[in-house]
């Protein structure tokens, strides 16, 4: 393992290392990439399909649909890295194939593939024995019949999601045949909004229990674990917005041994081999069972919520492991923190967020960001893809932590026209 220090570039004489990061133009986590990398005092190369603040960096144009077009172009030039990193999702798969192209650490194709498709999860996972809920798959031209078929098959309640959409998108509780019809009819329509008619949708069976999420670096298939947090508001329906994160868990020590066990054989099952993933679960009488993972650190900004031993952030451990300086001997947070992820009421035009100044000054407050700027018109989930903002804060005890993000948010008045 190496040292915080390191991690942070305080190793004196070292020449920097150059590594190349792929942004996506939607994206919350630019900034906190850049922000890391200059930390750590890389020679950072930047590639994007968009147009983004990033402080006047020249930036090589690539189409992440084409991908063998945006390696080439890539590999011409950006010179020899020393790793590749994905900024987030939509970059994925062209990390893995400039990697590939590179001779550098990378997870398969069609593992990362795997992971951003929630039906070949399911299907992997089971083939490999992974705990996981009882699910049907739902072909878009199936008929009413078949939907009810499906869900009866699962029981009730269950939830009915899209499969390629993420942050709670086009996922809906069900709590009988009729419901799993028009909830499979709603998130047809957000499918098609985003071009993904064509889609499957799949059928699975609502567990209850306690959730959590768990992030971790891959190293040949060894999970080395960074953050686990609670979600004392796990969401029951009918929709499923995330809020509330803390950690460290308070689950007991076995039951949190046995989630990160069937985290690291998901992310096995899935082929994925190297680098962060984030996992979600759910514990319950047949133990904890996966929901979801993803090759990525945490999303959103909730990154910003945790500081680790000597000030490095997720992002910097995400840098240092593709660079293959491992992560720091003591990976947790140092003190017990959260986030509060803000979801949109309801639909129309945002006018204002109020209270900004009176949340901001509770006790274990660390930060407020609003992410969606006022006469931006929003939408709830299951239809948006956005939430609100982050409150971020830290404490001496978990409910420390929970109460001053409890707190704050309910101090903020949303104006929506």
């Amino acid at each position: 393992m190496t040292s915080a220090g390191a991690i942070a570039g305080q190793d004196v004489g070292a020449a920097p290392q150059r590594v190349l990061l792929l942004v996506p133009a939607c994206t919350y986590r630019a900034a906190d990439f850049l922000l890391a990398a200059a930390r750590m005092g890389l020679d950072l190369v930047v590639a994007s399909d968009g147009v983004l603040p990033l402080g006047g960096r020249p930036v090589i144009r690539v189409n992440a649909c084409d991908l063998h077009g945006s390696a080439e172009r890539i590999v011409a030039r950006s010179g020899p890295v020393a790793a590749v990193v994905a900024a987030d999702t939509p970059m994925l798969v062209l990390a893995s194939t400039v990697a590939a192209r590179m001779g550098l650490p990378h997870n398969p194709v069609d593992a990362v593939l795997a992971a951003m498709d929630k039906a070949a999860q399911r299907l992997r996972w089971t083939a490999a024995g992974v705990t996981q809920p009882a699910f049907r798959l739902v072909p878009a031209s199936a008929a009413q019949d078949v939907v009810r078929q499906a869900a009866e098959a699962v029981g009730f309640p269950c939830v009915v999601k899209a499969v390629s959409l993420s942050a709670s998108r086009g996922v809906l509780r069900a709590d009988d045949p009729a419901a799993a019809v028009t909830a499979t009819q709603r998130i047809r329509q957000v499918l098609a909004e985003a071009g993904r008619p064509a889609e499957p949708i799949l059928v699975e069976e609502y567990l209850p229990g306690a959730e959590l999420s768990i992030d971790g670096i891959l190293a040949e298939g060894d999970l080395a674990v960074t953050v686990i947090f609670d979600k004392p508001r796990a969401p029951h329906g009918p929709t499923f917005e995330e809020t509330l994160l803390v950690t460290p868990s308070r689950l007991p020590e076995p039951v949190l041994a046995d989630a990160v066990r069937t985290a690291a054989e998901a992310a096995r099952a899935l082929g994925l081999r190297v680098g962060p993933v984030h996992a979600e679960l759910r514990t319950g009488d047949r133990g904890p069972a996966m929901l979801e993972l993803a090759a990525r650190p945490v999303g959103g900004l909730c990154s910003r919520a945790l500081r680790f031993p000597g000030g490095v952030s997720l992002e910097e451990i995400v840098l240092a492991n593709a660079l293959g300086l491992g992560i720091p001997a003591a990976s947790r947070p140092v003190r017990p923190c959260g986030v509060f992820m803000l979801p949109v009421p309801r639909p129309g035009v945002l006018r204002a967020v109020e209270g900004r100044a009176r949340a901001a000054s509770v006790t274990g407050i660390t930060g407020l960001t609003i992410t969606i700027p006022v006469g931006q018109r929003v939408r709830p989930l299951p239809d948006g893809d956005q939430y609100l903002g982050f409150i971020f804060a830290e404490g001496e005890t978990w409910n420390d932590v929970r109460d001053a993000l409890t707190a704050a948010s309910e101090l903020l008045h949303v104006v929506i026209q």
